[in-house]
């Protein structure tokens, strides 16, 4: 047994497996006790892309000073998070204090996947209109092609018999 081609397809194994694995994403989003309403949306506008994309969101509140003696604003935040991106995802791990920081995880929900599959669907489904309309198109083209080749047998069947008919 050869051993370059041993490792060669050793190699393409791997890779092939490689492609195969779902690489899952945490991003993670920061807020702050005090935010304001605008922030806050924009924020959240951007952990429900995340969500919709197939990433896992970490969403943490960072508290600074005193800010850490009212733990019940960062509860609210994140409560209000989970409930605004609850048709794009849920929480995985609810919120925990950690030192001075407090998490929360979020995971895409059904709602993403059925989504994907729904457009996977449709793209497979385009992809057979289309093989469709080419073997049509070739099967038309087929067609003309001996329409032609009969009109021009039939035409030299006439001329012979003119041949004919003349001598």
């Amino acid at each position: 047994m050869d051993y370059g081609k041993f490792k060669y397809e050793q190699s393409q194994k791997a890779k092939e497996s490689r492609k195969k694995a779902t690489h899952i994403l945490v991003k993670e989003m920061k807020y702050r006790p005090k935010i304001g309403s605008g922030d806050f949306e924009t924020k959240t506008r951007r952990v429900e892309k995340f969500l919709t994309e197939g990433s896992k969101v970490k969403v943490t509140i960072m508290f600074r000073g005193r800010e850490i003696q009212y733990p019940q604003l960062g509860r609210k935040i994140l409560d209000d998070v989970a409930e605004s991106i609850s048709h794009v995802g849920r929480v995985e791990v609810y919120p925990e204090q950690e030192g001075r920081n407090m998490t929360m995880l979020l995971t895409p929900g059904k709602a993403t996947r059925r989504q994907r599959e729904a457009i996977e669907a449709l793209q497979a489904e385009a992809l057979e209109m289309e093989d469709q309309t080419a073997e049509a198109e070739a099967e038309a083209e087929a067609e003309a092609s001996s329409v032609t080749d009969e009109e021009q047998t039939s035409d030299e069947t006439l001329e012979l018999e003119q041949d004919l008919e003349t001598e």
